[in-house]
């Protein structure tokens, strides 16, 4: 290799020794360091931005298991805000119909809930994005789900007087096998003035002895309907409901006693302005005497039920 460069000069036709000075010879050095400088840059920046280095793939594989994660959460989130909204309306159109009760406030089971800034310090990637959302839903869940738990609670409440309720409602028969009535509710002839008048009960004829039941959960009353009633049981039911027993040839219950359906209450007589041996049944309602033969629908089938209305409604002599 020459130590020395030569260049050729057409002036003189002849080659000629290059003196390199140290400013040209520094000129080249900075050139070729810039020229490593630059493509070493280029060469980092084709790297970083176009091979992936084997952390960044780890990273990147971490992103999408998360991103799967957060899609499954979320599909769960709306599986579950699906079934809970099925009992919602449940709840409002069926459950609180039954018992009647009004149904729970929309502002309860959707409230505007505070915004939520746990997350706003991480970055605005895509699976940071879906685990917003998620959260989100899980707090609305969250929401929806106490509202329900306080709505099934008040439901199981009323579920419980609802079925205390009904256990006060007359639904049998006071004599069993009962399949007449003598006199039926309405106007009907008096058996002593002879003249139609407001007949408050049905009388039920049967032998002296025969005995009466309860037709409904209640507390013995130390009312006395009238002179006239004879030997008589008054239950309050409550609920704004009581019956009366009246011309008993005797009571076995006391005032102030309780009593539930199908209790025995007395025995079947003639006392008081009676005509003959009979049971004189009456259920007031607020107050109010109602037709009792609407009140037979637990212990009786269709036919005996249908023989009782059309015995009730023949316009006849009352035996009390």
């Amino acid at each position: 290799m020459p130590k020395s460069l030569y260049h050729f000069n057409p002036k003189t036709l002849s080659f000629e020794k290059v003196k390199i000075s140290f400013k040209h010879m520094a000129k080249r050095l900075m050139w070729v360091f810039a020229s490593g400088i630059a493509f070493a840059l280029v060469f980092v920046w084709i790297a970083f931005y176009f091979v992936d280095s084997p952390k960044v793939r780890i990273l990147e594989r971490e992103n999408n298991e998360l991103k799967t994660e957060v899609e499954y959460l979320s599909s769960r989130i709306d599986k579950m805000s699906d079934v809970l909204m099925d009992i919602e309306d449940r709840d409002d159109n069926v459950y609180r119909t039954i018992f009647e009760a009004d149904p729970v406030p929309a502002s309860e089971r959707y409230p505007l809930l505070v915004e939520d800034n746990r997350f706003d310090s991480l970055s605005r990637s895509e699976a940071y994005d879906m685990l917003r959302k998620a959260n989100e839903k899980a707090d609305q869940l969250t929401v929806r789900l106490a509202v329900q738990s306080r709505s099934m609670d008040t439901l199981e409440r009323l579920a419980t007087k609802k079925l205390e309720m009904l256990t006060c409602i007359p639904a049998i028969r006071p004599l069993k096998n009962m399949h007449t009535i003598t006199s039926g509710f309405g106007r009907r002839y008096h058996p002593v003035l002879k003249t139609l008048r407001a007949h408050t009960g049905v009388d039920i004829s049967a032998p002296r002895g025969t005995p009466v039941y309860a037709t409904a959960d209640g507390t013995v009353s130390s009312e006395n309907p009238g002179s006239g009633y004879g030997i008589v049981v008054m239950i309050n039911h409550g609920y704004s409901y009581k019956t009366i027993y009246a011309h008993l040839s005797k009571k076995v219950v006391k005032p102030g006693q309780k009593v539930t359906r199908g209790q025995l209450i007395g025995y079947v007589g003639s006392t008081g302005m009676s005509s003959g041996s009979h049971l004189h049944y009456e259920v007031l309602k607020g107050g109010k005497p109602v037709n009792p033969v609407y009140y037979f629908n637990t212990d009786i089938t269709p036919e005996e039920y249908n023989s009782i209305l059309e015995s009730s409604k023949k316009v006849n002599q009352a035996l009390s």
